[in-house]
């Protein structure tokens, strides 16, 4: 049957040139209902439909300009991180204006406090929560252009077509959009209905677009914080705590280190203590100098074996044992980085009575709003500008780069542009928790009757909330962050197999560690879990892996992607010893992935020898399908698949934090082992599916969770042992600690010994 047409109330604004805006209400109703409920929450709702509609109130706050010179222009309230969200947005009101997409000017926002729950980036929200909206905006002004154009050509808007950015009659008469712009806009609000374009007249939406931005990023060209010029904005660092979260006690030689070279300003703060210079070189030599007693911090003494103790002590029960078959297993997922590719940075100009912030930041209300507490002044004095950033996978969820640069900048009186060391990021930043997750599947021959997972976790720190600083104040708060986190937890988790009684429950503890929402948060793990633990039921059943998942998949997109990979990647295909494939899947956010993997376990390629670093298993071939209903722009999507592969190889086989009286060892990338070139799989198959639905689903996170739990599945095939503990290189300790006093370990004096 036809796709059903939609109709949306959106608003020309009062302005000078041509601005509209998109309106929550739909003008009719949508012809979706009636769908028969699912016993699955999140098939009824999850945490991006949460999301969405929290967004939804304000987003006639958010307004497509059409400018005079025939560009468009439009300022996006999330943030732009290396996700490709500036290229998605541009597509989306390229296809209801008819213009070329690099005729479309896409910027972030600042902080804007009045758009509450809607310039939060996270739970692969961005373009579900943002196609209806920026596309009815789109429309409206699409509209408006056709009525100013039919007035000046004398003709009716309906015998009027929009292309590559003029309207053009049946005669062939033409007028480019931007000298509308004046024509089309309005001295006062005004309401109008308009219809989106239908999907089968799509010829932007669907069809594969490079960055809009790939050059400038290539070429050194594209800004990121550090680039950007503040006047007498000069370099700063803080020297940090040995120990997770420590206080200064005292400082001997504050005095001393003013007096260095390029040094202008040495402050203490509440963090650590702050070196302002010339330089970042001589901000490094500074903090390197400087001597401080410390205080305690809040993980002092701890390990991983501490923590782990704590976990095993607050796990919740599994229940009575039931009296059929069951399937146990418990597994360990240490501390995990969260540092992002670029170190964390802000730059801050603090004066009196106002203050101006710098920084790539997924939640920049919450962070005006609590820099403008900290710092006494009215939430409208202290303006945020939001830059682009690369990568966060969540770590920009927190913004505690600018919050100590507009403390730092208020002590001294001065603008500063503070930026971490890789150090700092690796052992103060932001981590993902460790977690326990233990699981039971109860069953009699090939009926499954009960599935039962508790997962047990170190505090996950949501405090930035839904965006804004009531519900980040909520998430602080000693019942509601488990509240909080509890809700996000379930909403954020769903079960893609039949399995009878299905209970999980998520228990945490120990609030002393910097964690955070890393990318995919809870799922990789519980998935992880879930699939070795379907491996081992399918096992028991004497089940081939893929058939026996394919039979108790509750929904037709699942087994579709989970066919795809298994015919694609010539799922079953003999392969010599200790070598062996893997598959699993995973769903969420209204989308679906399944991946399969070929792993390498012989001694020859585990033992290979790396510069300090451990070898491993070695991920030979990955095939991943994914259906996310509604594809904006597939080579978008592809890449941020490929990503996720990358995130999930790590996960299982190399990347870990190993902590140690209080703090982790690990002290920047060169020895914190993500997804390395020695370790990137030969071949990389992304199929995206056709489009499935009238929307898009959630897709920045889902291939981190199949592809982890594949390549753990794969490593127990290959080797006859199903892994408990990840990652499973962890127990090896490849390199030698970099001390903590000084925090920022020396620079190497010759490279050439790593050239080779």
């Amino acid at each position: 049957m036809p796709v059903p047409r939609r109709r949306f109330l959106g608003y020309v604004l009062a302005a000078p040139t041509l601005l509209a805006a998109a309106e929550l209400g739909l003008a009719t109703e949508s012809a979706s209902a009636g769908a028969a409920p699912s016993p699955e929450l999140t098939d009824l709702v999850d945490l991006n439909d949460l999301m969405t509609v929290a967004a939804l109130p304000t987003s006639g706050l958010i307004a497509v300009q059409v400018n005079q010179d025939g560009t468009v222009s439009f300022a996006l309230p999330r943030a732009e991180v290396g996700q490709g969200i500036t290229t998605s947005t541009a597509m989306l009101i390229a296809e209801e204006l008819q213009v070329p997409v690099d005729r479309v000017r896409v910027t972030l926002a600042d902080a804007r406090p009045e758009l509450l729950f809607n310039q939060l980036t996270g739970g692969s929200n961005t373009t579900v929560a943002t196609y209806t909206p920026i596309r009815v905006a789109a429309a409206v002004a699409r509209q408006r252009l056709l009525d100013a154009a039919a007035r000046q050509l004398g003709t009716a808007s309906r015998d009027l077509s929009l292309r590559a950015g003029a309207i053009i009659d049946r005669s062939g008469r033409g007028i480019d959009i931007g000298a509308l712009a004046a024509a089309a806009a309005s001295a006062r609000t005004l309401p109008m209905t308009v219809e989106l374009t239908a999907r089968e007249r799509f010829t932007v939406i669907g069809t594969p677009r490079n960055r809009v931005d790939a050059r400038d990023a290539v070429t050194g060209r594209k800004m990121f914080a550090m680039d950007l010029t503040v006047p007498n904005a000069q370099p700063t660092m803080v020297c940090r705590p040995p120990t997770i979260n420590g206080r200064v006690g005292s400082v001997a030689n504050l005095s001393d280190v003013r007096a260095m070279p390029g040094v202008t300003d040495v402050v203490v703060i509440s963090t650590g203590v702050a070196v302002r210079a010339a330089t970042f070189g001589q901000c490094i030599d500074g903090v390197r100098a400087l001597r401080v007693t410390w205080m305690p911090g809040t993980a002092e003494g701890k390990s991983d074996q501490s923590v782990l103790r704590e976990l095993e002590a607050a796990e919740l029960p599994l229940g009575p044992r039931p009296p059929t078959s069951v399937v146990e297993a418990r597994f360990t997922f240490h501390f995990r980085s969260n540092s992002a590719l670029e170190p964390n940075c802000a730059i801050a100009d603090v004066r009196a009575d106002r203050a101006e912030i710098w920084a790539a930041l997924k939640s920049p209300i919450v962070a005006q709003q609590t820099i403008a507490s900290k710092l006494g002044l009215p939430v409208n004095r202290v303006t945020v500008h939001v830059t682009e950033g690369g990568g966060s996978f969540g770590r920009k969820l927190f913004f505690d780069a600018a919050l100590e640069a507009a403390e730092v900048s208020r002590a001294i009186g001065k603008p500063v542009k503070l930026m971490w060391h890789r150090a700092d990021d690796s052992r103060q930043g932001r981590t993902h928790p460790m977690a326990l997750s233990r699981v039971r599947v109860s069953h009699i021959g090939d009926a499954v009757l009960g599935y039962t997972q508790r997962h047990t976790s170190v505090a996950t720190d949501l405090s930035h909330g839904l965006g804004e600083i009531i519900t980040a104040f909520a998430a602080r708060l000693p019942v509601g962050d488990i509240g909080f986190s509890e809700t996000f937890f379930l909403l954020s988790q769903n079960m893609p197999y039949h399995v009878g009684a299905d209970s999980r429950l998520l228990n945490e503890t120990d609030k002393g560690f910097n964690t955070g929402s890393m990318r995919n948060v809870y799922s990789p793990d519980v998935a992880c879990a879930r699939e070795l633990v379907v491996d081992q039921l399918a096992a028991r059943r004497g089940r081939d892996a893929y058939q026996f998942r394919r039979a108790y998949l509750r929904d037709d997109r699942a087994r579709a992607v989970l066919a795809t990979v298994a015919e694609a990647g010539g799922w079953g295909r003999s392969m010599p010893a200790h070598t062996a494939q893997g598959i699993a899947v995973h769903a969420e956010y209204k989308s679906v992935s399944a991946v399969l993997v070929e792993i390498d376990c012989r001694p020859e390629t585990v033992d290979r020898p790396i510069r300090d670093g451990v070898a491993g298993p070695r991920v030979t071939k990955v095939v991943l399908a994914v259906d996310v209903g509604l594809v904006v722009n597939p080579r978008g999507l592809e890449a941020q698949m490929m990503g996720g592969i990358m995130d999930g190889i790590a996960l299982a086989l190399t990347s870990s934090l190993h902590l140690r009286d209080g703090h982790f060892l690990e002290a920047s990338w060169d020895n914190y082992f993500y997804t390395r070139q020695w370790n990137t799989p030969h071949v990389v198959q992304i199929i995206v599916m056709p489009s499935t639905a009238d929307q898009p689903g959630g897709a920045g996170e889902l291939a981190v969770a199949p592809a982890m739990a594949a390549v753990a599945c794969a490593y127990g095939r290959a080797t006859g042992t199903m892994p408990t503990t990840f990652p499973i290189n962890h127990g090896t300790l490849s390199f030698t600690p970099m001390p903590t006093v000084p925090p920022i370990p020396a620079s190497p004096t010759d490279g050439l010994d790593d050239a080779r």
